[in-house]
């Protein structure tokens, strides 16, 4: 059984038809619905009239969505611990500032991947935890940089390097180039 449509929906259907241009013209058989009963209600007769073409806004494509960061498995970790899995580059961030160790760490990054590294080390230092005195900056700050959608394209993963300076240092996974 088909439910007949109310006068609102049919008033929508009907501006829809109106709208909508065929895609081949000689293929088009468009076929008009029945007239809506004429009883305007005061909710509509207050609304201007829709005009048969409406502007449409032509916005551009969404960027891609960059990759999602998966953690390194602890098999992997392992192996990098245990030094049967080289790590193919290293970078110390000690002694830069932020904008500085953003801009090499960026650049490292994209290095690595072009020369088909699989595993990188970034040394951060752990800086001084309790002295009140904000160090260990970087040792926060280049977790959350690796995050960030421009470094993703790049990286696939990161876990802090047990054996090569636990907190003060991370294994990097780099994200094979497409």
């Amino acid at each position: 059984m088909v439910r007949k449509l109310s006068d609102d929906e049919h008033r929508l259907w009907s501006g829809v038809i109106r709208s909508v241009r065929p895609m081949h013209p000689a293929r088009a058989s468009v076929t008009p619905l029945p007239a809506a009963p004429a009883a305007p209600t005061p909710a509509t007769e207050a609304r201007p009239a829709a005009t048969a073409r409406q502007k449409v806004r032509h916005t551009a494509p969404p960027e891609p969505k960059a990759p999602p960061l998966a953690p390194i498995g602890r098999r992997d970790t392992r192996r990098l611990v245990r030094g049967h899995t080289d790590i193919d580059a290293r970078i110390d961030l000690h002694g830069m500032t932020q904008a500085e160790a953003h801009a090499a760490l960026r650049a490292f990054v994209w290095r690595a991947q072009g020369s088909g590294a699989r595993y990188v080390l970034v040394i951060t230092g752990k800086g001084g935890e309790g002295d009140g005195l904000g160090r260990g900056v970087l040792r926060r700050q280049v977790p959350l940089w690796l995050q960030l959608p421009e470094f993703r394209t790049c990286v696939a993963g990161f876990d802090a390097a047990v054996g090569h300076g636990g907190a003060g240092a991370l294994y990097v996974r780099i994200r094979r180039p497409r």
